[in-house]
This record gives C-alpha cells, structure tokens and sequence, in this order.
C-alpha cells in the first residue's frame, strides 16, 4: 500500500493550507487500488453491459451508501476536473454532500458545483441530469443490486452462465407474468435493459424516464456496486434497448398533465413533496434544472 495512506484520519491540525488533508493518497484511494479499479473499467467499457468483478476496498461510508461509485470517482478524478454530486436529483441531500466534501478534503484541484453544465463527472444515485449532458462529461451510478437476472434465479454461478450463453427466457417469462398479473409490465426503477444487442443490464434503479436518455447518449456511463464488487458500463453511442413486448411497449413515467409547483415545468421528472399542512404539491425531482428555470423565469 502506498506509504502516504494512513491508518486514521487525521485531525484539523494536519490539514494543508488549502483545507485538503494531507495525510491521504491523492483522491483517498492508494493508487494501487485505483489502478485496479481503472483495469476494471476499462474492460466494461471493452465489454458493454458486461459486469466486471472488482476489489471493492473499504471507505469512510458504509456499504449502500455509494461506495462502488465513489471508488469509480476517486479512481479517475484529477487536477481540473469539476465534480456535481446528486442524491435523487438533489446536491444538498446528506449522502451528497458528503461524499462531495470528501472529494474537496483528498482531491486538490478539484472543483466541485451544482451546475450540471459545469461538471466533468457526475456521480449520481438513481437520477440522470434533465440538462442534456455532452461528450465531455461522464456520468458515474452507484448500484445497489447490478444483477438484472438477480429476480428469477438467486445462484450467481447460474447468472453467470446465463449471460455467458444469452440465456435470457426466464427475464421474459418474468416479464410476461407480470402483464398476465396485471395487464402492464409494472417494473419502474431499474427497468432492465439490452446493451449493444447483447448483455441484459440494470441501469441502477434510474426511473423509466431516464432510460432512454442512455441510449446512443454521448456521454460516458459507469455502474459502481461496492457491496456486489461490480463496475459495468456503457461507452458513448452504444445501443440501449429496455426489454419490452410488441404490443406491451416501453414507456415512461405518466404525470397526467402535472407540472412542477416551483418552476412550471410539465416536461420534467415530478416527485411528490408533502407539505406542512398535510397536502403535497409535484416539484422537479433535479433541483438544479429547477432552480435554473426559476431564473431563466425571473422567479426569486
């Protein structure tokens, strides 16, 4: 391990002067473990959809809390970069902000903002920016559960078969039952998907409405599961498909004519955020789109 990585964090007093801790690796992880990780991630983007088994080391968070992103983040952050961070569409959410300070106290250089346009990576948990994202940019998931055959067969040397052999029946039939069950295919979060006509893949559990914003996206897309030991992902332009029927088709989330109460918006991904009252109104689920039109709008 490197000799830079210490056994305990350091108190204020052996900060730097510029706030980081100097005590750490550069981005906290030695660089024999970001070396590892970036192997890994080159072999996903190698192997679209492909589920690449990495050493996930341990972090100052717990595991499900996004560690598989942050060590997908930590592994190719640098001088320069500019990192957004968001928790359900939201930068301010605690997860967020910590793993955002994180970078800011092991990272020198790094920038950090809540301005989608402004980020080199955005690490997310289950959100894609509603900004169009450019080929700049790389977008980093953390995955709680990367195996989309995980609900119809629990074995995982049986999962690895059926992805090395296309075995996908069983996630039809899945499929299918859930239509004879209850007329639709109810699966919302995580809708599995094909990737370069070849590999069935969970793209975390995004809601519908991202879905197809990865198909042909020009922008890079990386899956971190610490607790799984899992990084997949999808490369620039790649074909991403959701699993549908002909006369069951895919199709995004309904917000029968809602808009968001802040912004206006109708042509947004809306959450329902209760009020003190006991009512609830529909609100922008990325809040920096919304505030953004807030003041493209004039709105205070």
């Amino acid at each position: 391990m490197n000799e830079a990585v210490v056994s305990e964090i350091p108190h204020d007093a052996s900060r730097t002067q510029s706030g980081t801790h100097s005590g750490y690796s550069y981005a906290f992880l030695d660089e024999l473990t970001k070396k590892s990780v970036r192997r890994a991630i080159l072999k996903a983007v190698a192997v679209p959809g492909y589920q690449v088994p990495f050493g996930s080391t341990e972090l100052p968070i717990a595991r499900g809390w996004g560690t598989g992103g942050l060590q997908v983040t930590l592994s190719l952050i640098g001088p320069g970069d500019v990192l957004k961070v968001i928790d359900q569409g939201s930068d301010d959410s605690v997860n967020a902000v910590n793993i955002r300070q994180l970078v800011e106290l092991t990272a020198p250089g790094v920038d950090t903002t809540a301005a989608t346009e402004e980020a080199t990576i955005i690490q997310t948990r289950h959100r894609i920016p509603e900004a169009p994202l450019h080929a700049d940019q790389i977008m980093v998931f953390q995955v709680p559960l990367p195996e989309p055959l995980r609900v119809v067969e629990r074995r995982e040397s049986e999962t690895r078969r059926m992805h090395a052999e296309a075995d996908y029946g069983r996630i039809w039939v899945a499929l299918y039952e859930d239509v004879v069950q209850h007329g639709r295919i109810t699966r919302s979060a995580g809708y599995p998907v094909v990737v370069n006509g070849r590999h069935v893949m969970t793209p975390s559990p995004i809601p519908k409405w991202d879905v197809p914003r990865l198909h042909q996206a020009p922008f890079l897309s990386l899956f971190g599961a610490g607790r799984e030991k899992r990084i997949y992902a999808v490369p620039p332009l790649t074909d991403v498909v959701p699993l549908a029927f002909d006369d069951y088709p895919f199709a995004i989330e309904d917000f029968d004519g809602a808009h968001c109460a802040r912004c206006g918006s109708d042509d947004t991904f809306l959450v329902e955020v209760p009020q003190p009252d006991g009512s609830s109104v529909m609100s922008c689920s990325d809040e920096s789109w919304c505030e953004a039109r807030r003041t493209e709008r004039g709105q205070s």
